[in-house]
């Protein structure tokens, strides 16, 4: 019958092989370069970088608000649906900001109506393997996705799918033809 010594041993040498598989389980993907942003709010005014409290006194996050009722009955809504495809640069799942009148006319639009769905497909160009391109197209639509639920879609609402480079918007083998392809389509369901 082990002894409470051994089954300390025991449990940290458990303990330790966890953690070596864990640490061995990294992906490719994983180790991507990726570009990264620095937010800043949505009213940040020059010279007011310092600033850590608002005019209220609590400490701002750094996190834009948005206002889903600004622009109700304005053509612009009406352009903004009528897109529906969030291009990514080489290698990245970061969301631009020019797509984000598109993204929030599309929460508005979803948000106004709890019966509508919505499927984001992601898409890569051809470089890369079939795999990695099959992960980096489900992170794009993951990213689309989780933006709809920032801001105010439920989760049931819209649905991240990956095609990889199996589904390209422009068969081309250059530059151009690719940034077409490195993509998220919106499409109602």
């Amino acid at each position: 019958m082990p002894t409470t010594r051994h089954r300390r041993i025991l449990a940290l040498g458990t303990l330790a092989a966890a953690a070596l598989i864990a640490g061995c389980s990294t992906t490719s993907l994983d180790e991507a370069p990726v570009e990264s942003r620095t937010p800043t709010p949505a009213d940040a005014t020059p010279g007011a970088a310092g600033s850590t409290a608002g005019s209220s006194g609590a400490p701002q996050t750094g996190v834009a608000t948005v206002d889903l009722t600004k622009g109700q009955a304005g053509s612009a809504d009406a352009a903004a649906l009528a897109q529906r495809v969030v291009y990514f640069d080489f290698d990245s799942f970061v969301i631009k900001d020019e797509y984000r009148p598109m993204l929030e006319a599309h929460a508005k639009a979803l948000s106004a109506n709890r019966n509508k769905r919505m499927a984001i497909e992601g898409h890569t160009d051809e470089r890369g393997g079939r795999e990695y391109n099959l992960a980096l197209g489900q992170k794009r639509a993951q990213a689309v996705a989780r933006s709809l639920v920032l801001l105010g879609v439920t989760e049931v609402q819209v649905e991240a799918v990956s095609f990889g480079e199996e589904r390209p918007a422009d068969p081309g083998h250059d530059e151009a033809a690719w940034a077409k392809n490195r993509r998220a389509e919106l499409k109602d369901k």
